[in-house]
C-alpha cells in the first residue's frame, strides 16, 4: 500500500458531532487491519460542558500517527478550539491549534498559520475520527447548503443508507454519510443515532465502535455499494462508444518501439483496433469516421503504471492521465477481482490489470495483507494459489523469511511467474537476486545493499531513514557499486525505481507544497492542497540538506543502472495517474532521455508483461489505446500532464471531464 494512502487514512480519520449537552461518555475504538489484527485504537470523551478529549493512534509497519486532540464545542456544534499534538504517520511532531474569537477563526501549525472571518469549519491535519461526526453535524445543521471550510473549500453531504446492525446479541442503528469536499471523491463514515462517529469499514484498515468490529464486512458492503453505484453513473456519462471510426489526423505520433516522433500522421481507430497508421497525405479516412485534429498535439500509446496498489478511485485518476494499464503490486484478492472485473467490462471507468501476488511473513511488522507464509508449505502454496488465479507475478515483502525465498522462486517459476518485491528483512539486494529474483521494488533497496552493517531492521522505517542518513555518502563508482551493478546485468534483473514515491519523503518540508504536487498543485482540490504541506520524514538542521542530497543520489543511481543497460520500470506507489507523470518527469531529471522515459512507460511495461503483440505502440492491429497530449513531451516532459483525449480498447474519454469527477482541473 503506497504511503500517501496511508497517511490519507490518518487525515480521514478526522472530523465529529452536533454537540448537545449530554452525561459524560467515553467512546472506544478499535483499528483493524486486513479485517481481524488490531493495529491501533481511539478513544473519545465528551464532557457535559462542551469538551471533547481524544488519543488516536495505530501502527503500520513501523510507521503510524500517534496523537492527542482536545476540542471545545459551542452549543450549536461549532468547534470553537481545537489542540492537536503528537505525531504524524511518518513520526514527523504534529503541534496544530484552532481558536475561534470575536468571530476570527485562527490556526496555527507546523504547516499552515493564518485567520480569516467567521463562519467556517476548521479541519485539521492529523484529527481523530470523531471529528469526522462533528463536520457531519455542522453539515446536518446547514441543511443542504454547503459548508465552508477553513482554511479553504467547501464540503457537502449526502445521506447514503442506515441500517440495523447486530453483534453479539447487541444491536444498532447507524447511518452513512458521504462528505465531499475533503478528498478527490465523497469520504463516507458511518455515524450512531447521537451522531457520534462509529466507524469507517475497510479491507486493509478500519476503525470500528470496540465490540462490534464484527460488522466491518457489514459495512464495508454498503461502503461499496454506494461506491459501485457512484462508478457505474459516471462510467454512462464519460464513456464514448463511436459507432463509426475514429480518426486522429495531421498528429506527432510517438514511435515507442524506436523511442521517437513521426510529424503529421493519421491514425484510424475501428472499433477496439489500430486500422491505419501512416502519414497523413497519403492515408484515406473513411467518411463515415469521427474525426479528430491533432495540429500541435502528440498521440502516446497508452501509459502503464508498473506499480500500483489499485482502488475504485483510481481508476478515474489513470484514465484521465493516459494511464489504460497497470499493473498491481499487492491487494486484496477479492478486492482487486472485483475492480478488474468492474473495469473490465465498463460497469467502471478504470485500466486494465495484471496481478502480482502479496506474500508476507508474520510479524509485528507485517503487511496488512490476508496471505502469509511461515513454512515452506505455506509458501508453496501462496504461490500455487496465486497462479491459479491468474496472477502473473509473485512480490514478496520485508517480512518474509529469507530462506523461503528460493522455495518461492522455484515454485513461481515453474508454473511462469515473476519474482519481486521489497528485500526481506536479513537479506540485502544482491542475496535477493542471487536467490532468483527476477525484479526488485524500490531505489531505497538498492541503497539498503550497501548498509547492512549500518541498518538493523528493514522491516521498520529505519529503510527510509537509513538512506536519508548514508545515500549521499555511498560513492556511485565505487567497486561494491560496480560488482552489485554487473550483478545486476549478468542475473538480467529489472528495477522499480518508484522515484516519485521517496520525492516528498525525501524533500518534502512542513509549510511548503510537496515537490511531487508542485507541478500539478493549483489544479487540485482545496483540501488536498493542505495535505501537500504537512512535510516527509521528520529531519533537523543538521541532516535537513543530507537528506536532499540522498534524494538526488537516488537519482543518480536510477541513471547509473540505466547506461549499464538495467531494465528501469515506471511506477508510482502513490497517487494514481498524476504521479506517473512526475515518475517520468524524474527519471528525465535523473538523466534519461525523455522518448527512453516515455519508452519505458508504455513499449517496455508491455514487453515486459508480454504483452507487446497487443499493446504498448501504435500500430495496425492493436489494440486501441492512446493518450492526446497538447504539445510535445519528446521536448518538454510536462507536456504528458496536458492530456485532452483518452481511449482505451476502443472507449473515449475526454481527460478533462474524467478529472472534474475527482475535483481537479485540466492541465492548461
Amino acid at each position: 500500500m503506497s504511503l500517501l494512502r496511508l497517511a490519507s487514512l490518518s487525515a480521514f480519520l478526522v472530523v465529529p458531532q452536533l454537540w448537545a449537552a449530554a452525561p459524560a461518555q467515553t467512546l472506544r475504538y478499535t483499528v483493524l487491519s486486513n479485517g481481524t489484527n488490531v493495529a491501533g485504537s481511539e478513544v473519545d470523551t465528551y464532557s457535559p460542558d462542551g469538551h471533547i478529549d481524544c488519543t488516536f493512534e495505530f501502527n503500520d509497519r513501523g510507521r503510524g500517527p500517534k496523537i492527542a486532540a482536545h476540542y471545545m464545542v459551542s452549543a450549536d456544534g461549532q468547534p470553537i478550539r481545537l489542540d492537536v499534538t503528537g505525531n504524524d504517520y511518518l513520526k514527523a511532531p504534529v503541534d496544530e491549534h484552532f481558536v475561534l474569537e470575536g468571530g476570527i477563526a485562527h490556526w496555527k501549525s507546523t504547516s499552515e498559520k493564518g485567520q480569516a472571518p467567521a463562519p467556517g469549519f476548521y479541519v485539521s491535519n492529523n484529527g481523530p475520527a470523531a471529528e469526522l461526526a462533528l463536520l457531519v453535524g455542522a453539515l446536518l445543521k446547514a441543511k443542504g447548503a454547503p459548508v465552508k471550510l477553513l482554511p479553504a473549500g467547501e464540503a457537502r453531504l449526502e445521506r447514503l443508507a442506515d441500517v440495523t446492525i447486530e453483534d453479539h446479541g447487541q444491536k444498532a442503528h447507524v447511518t452513512e454519510f458521504a462528505i465531499t469536499g475533503l478528498s478527490f471523491e465523497p469520504q463516507t463514515v458511518w455515524l450512531d443515532d447521537d451522531l457520534h462517529f462509529f466507524g469507517s469499514p475497510g479491507k486493509w484498515f478500519a476503525v470500528l465502535r470496540e465490540g462490534w468490529e464484527g460488522t466491518n464486512d457489514q459495512l464495508y458492503a454498503l461502503d461499496r455499494s454506494a461506491e459501485d453505484a457512484r462508478n457505474a453513473r459516471l462510467a454512462r456519462e464519460l464513456a464514448q462508444h463511436p459507432n463509426h471510426p475514429v480518426v486522429v489526423e495531421h498528429v506527432r505520433l510517438f514511435d515507442s518501439e524506436r523511442a521517437a516522433v513521426r510529424e503529421d500522421q493519421t491514425v484510424v481507430i475501428n472499433g477496439d483496433r489500430v486500422a491505419v497508421v501512416g502519414p497523413s497525405a497519403a492515408t484515406d479516412t473513411p467518411k463515415d469516421a469521427l474525426h479528430i485534429d491533432g495540429t500541435g498535439k502528440t498521440l502516446l500509446p497508452g501509459l502503464f503504471d508498473m506499480h500500483a496498489h489499485a482502488q475504485a478511485l483510481d481508476g478515474l485518476l489513470n484514465i484521465a492521465s493516459g494511464v489504460t494499464s497497470v499493473r498491481d503490486m499487492g491487494n486484496d484478492i477479492e478486492e482487486l477481482n472485483h475492480l478488474q472485473g468492474q473495469w473490465d467490462s465498463g460497469a467502471a471507468i478504470g485500466p486494465r490489470v495484471w496481478k502480482a501476488g502479496f506474500i508476507d511473513g508474520r510479524s509485528p511488522f507485517q503487511a496488512p495483507t490476508a496471505v502469509f507464509a511461515d513454512t515452506v508449505e505455506e509458501a508453496q502454496a501462496a504461490v500455487n494459489r496465486y497462479a491459479d488465479l491468474g496472477y502473473i507475478q509473485i512480490k514478496v515483502y520485508s517480512s518474509l523469511k529469507p530462506e523461503l525465498v528460493p522455495g518461492i522462486v522455484k515454485t513461481a517459476h515453474a508454473r511462469g511467474l515473476r519474482v519481486s518485491g521489497h528485500v526481506p528483512n536479513g537479506m540485502i539486494a544482491s542475496q535477493f537476486v542471487e536467490g532468483g529474483a527476477d525484479e526488485l521494488q524500490h531505489i531505497n533497496f538498492i541503497f539498503l545493499n550497501f548498509l547492512e552493517s549500518q541498518v538493523k531492521d528493514t522491516r521498520t522505517p529505519e529503510r527510509f531513514t537509513a538512506v536519508g542518513a548514508n545515500a549521499a555518502k555511498l560513492d556511485l563508482e565505487s567497486k561494491e557499486v560496480n560488482a552489485f551493478i554487473e550483478l545486476l546485468q549478468k542475473h538480467h534483473t529489472t528495477v522499480d525505481v518508484t522515484l516519485a514515491t521517496f520525492e516528498g519523503m525525501f524533500t518534502g518540508r512542513p509549510g511548503t507544497a510537496s515537490p511531487d504536487f508542485v507541478p500539478v498543485l493549483s489544479r487540485l482540490p482545496a483540501q488536498i492542497q493542505r495535505g501537500t504541506l504537512t512535510g516527509g520524514l521528520p529531519v533537523s538542521a543538521q541532516n535537513d540538506q543530507l537528506y536532499r542530497d540522498s534524494y538526488d543520489a537516488m537519482l543518480r543511481m536510477t541513471k547509473r543502472m540505466y547506461d549499464a543497460g538495467i531494465p528501469i520500470l515506471a511506477g508510482t506507489d502513490a497517487a494514481a495517474g498524476i504521479m506517473l507523470h512526475r515518475e517520468l518527469e524524474l527519471e528525465v531529471r535523473a538523466g534519461i532521455p525523455a522518448a527512453k522515459a516515455l519508452q519505458i512507460a508504455t513499449f517496455n511495461a508491455a514487453r515486459l508483461l508480454k504483452q507487446e503483440n497487443d499493446l504498448g505502440s501504435i500500430a495496425p492491429g492493436k489494440r486501441a489505446d492512446f493518450v492526446l497530449v497538447e504539445g510535445n513531451p519528446v521536448e518538454r516532459m510536462s507536456d504528458i500532464r496536458r492530456c485532452r483525449l483518452v481511449m482505451k480498447n476502443g472507449v473515449l474519454y475526454k481527460s478533462a471531464d474524467v478529472y472534474a469527477a475527482v475535483g481537479i482541473k485540466p492541465a492548461d
